[in-house]
C-alpha cells in the first residue's frame, strides 16, 4: 500500500501561475545575490567641485508671453472698488443662530416615537 499525500486537485491554470511565480521569485532572489556591479572594496565618496560662481551682469530685455499681436493688453495701477461688484453685508452671528433657532421649531416632527430599540 503506497501512502500518498491528499492535496486538493490544482487547477491547470493554477499551476502555470504558481510556476510562473516561483520563476520570477527565484530570478529575483538571483538577480540580487548574482553578479554585482559595485566591488566589495570600499571606497571614497569625491564630490565635483565648482570652482566658478555666480557673477553680477546686466538683464535681459523684458520679452512679453503673449506675443505682439496678442487680443489680450494688460495695465497697471489700482482699480476702484466699485468696478468689482456689490459689497455684501455680513450677518450678525446672532441673527443667524435665531433663524436656524426658528427653523428647527417649525420642522416636521416624526408621528412615533420608538421608545425601545434593539431587542
Amino acid at each position: 500500500m503506497a501512502w500518498r499525500l491528499h492535496l486538493p486537485v490544482l487547477g491547470g491554470t493554477m499551476k502555470i501561475a504558481f510556476f510562473v511565480l516561483l520563476i520570477l521569485c527565484t530570478a529575483s532572489a538571483m538577480g540580487q545575490v548574482g553578479a554585482t556591479s559595485v566591488g566589495d572594496q570600499a571606497s571614497m565618496l569625491s564630490m565635483p567641485g565648482h570652482p566658478e560662481h555666480a557673477s553680477q551682469h546686466a538683464m535681459a530685455q523684458e520679452q512679453s508671453l503673449l506675443g505682439t499681436a496678442s487680443p489680450y493688453s494688460f495695465a497697471q495701477g489700482e482699480r476702484p472698488l466699485w468696478e468689482f461688484g456689490p459689497v455684501s453685508q455680513p450677518v450678525p452671528l446672532g441673527d443667524v443662530a435665531r433663524a436656524y433657532r426658528k427653523e428647527k421649531e417649525t420642522a416636521k416632527k416624526a408621528e412615533f416615537i420608538f421608545e425601545k430599540q434593539g431587542s
